[in-house]
C-alpha cells in the first residue's frame, strides 16, 4: 500500500477557494481505480491548517493518479491557495492496507 500524508496552510483570503477545490479534487481522486482513501482534515488548533491522507493499493495506482488530468490541475492550482509549499510524507507499506488497532479493545455488548 502507498501511504501519503501532506500538510498545507491555506491562505485565509483563499479559504473558500481552497475548500471548493479540495472537495472537487477529493471526489475525483476517490473515483480512481486503486484509491483506498482520500480525506482532508482541518486542524482543531490552527485555522486553515489542513492535512490530507491518501492511500493507494500499489505504486502503479499512485503513478496513475499523478499522471491524471485532475492531479495535474490540482498541482498547478494549489500554489494559488496556500501560504507555502506543502510538506509530504510518502512511503510504501507492506500488507493489504488498514488493520485493527491492537491497543484498543472494544467491549462486547
Amino acid at each position: 500500500m502507498i501511504f501519503i500524508v501532506f500538510r498545507l496552510d491555506a491562505r485565509p483570503d483563499k479559504r473558500d477557494d481552497f475548500l471548493d477545490g479540495i472537495v472537487r479534487y477529493s471526489e475525483q481522486v476517490r473515483a480512481e481505480p486503486g484509491n483506498l482513501v482520500f480525506s482532508c482534515y482541518e486542524s482543531v488548533e490552527r485555522a486553515n491548517e489542513f492535512t490530507v491522507l491518501a492511500n493507494y493499493v500499489d505504486q502503479a495506482a499512485g503513478e496513475a493518479h499523478v499522471s491524471s488530468e485532475h492531479a495535474k490541475w490540482f498541482f498547478g492550482w494549489l500554489p494559488s491557495v496556500v501560504t507555502a509549499q506543502p510538506k509530504i510524507v510518502f512511503t510504501e507499506l507492506p500488507g493489504d492496507g488498514w488493520g485493527p488497532m491492537g491497543e484498543v479493545v472494544m467491549d462486547e455488548a
